[in-house]
């Protein structure tokens, strides 16, 4: 909501807290789904580089401890930041992905329905 207000700078300020808050709780599925977010922040500030490095950071570590729908969630993410970044070979990747961990998790056609959409949006851009 912040960001469609231009409120920016007062998101990720939001966003560092809340991270932090999920790291005092010690649940570390929490605080991956907060740096997720507060990666989208800094992706929205078009901090693109910092915001790629946390999103692969995301996605190897929610890999490692088999969360999926976090690994779906960060993978789709961090193909919008590529997208962003003109890397559109890398975007494609990680939709793709996206889509595979979202289908094998059963999630909802809205949440594979972005990726899909993304992906054709990439496929476009890229001219695949």
């Amino acid at each position: 909501m912040l960001r469609l207000l231009g409120r920016a700078d007062e998101a990720f300020d939001i966003a560092n807290e809340a991270l932090r808050q999920a790291r005092f709780s010690g649940d570390r599925e929490t605080g991956l789904a907060a740096r997720i977010r507060r990666a989208q922040v800094q992706q929205y500030q078009g901090k693109l580089q910092p915001a790629l490095t946390d999103l692969t950071i995301c996605v190897e570590e929610a890999r490692g401890h088999e969360w999926g729908s976090l690994e779906a969630t960060a993978l789709h993410n961090r193909g919008k930041v590529h997208f962003d970044l003109h890397e559109y070979k890398e975007a494609l990747a990680d939709f793709k992905g996206a889509v595979f961990l979202w289908e094998k998790s059963g999630a909802s056609i809205d949440q594979l329905e972005s990726s899909m959409i993304a992906i054709g949006v990439v496929e476009a851009y890229a001219g695949a």
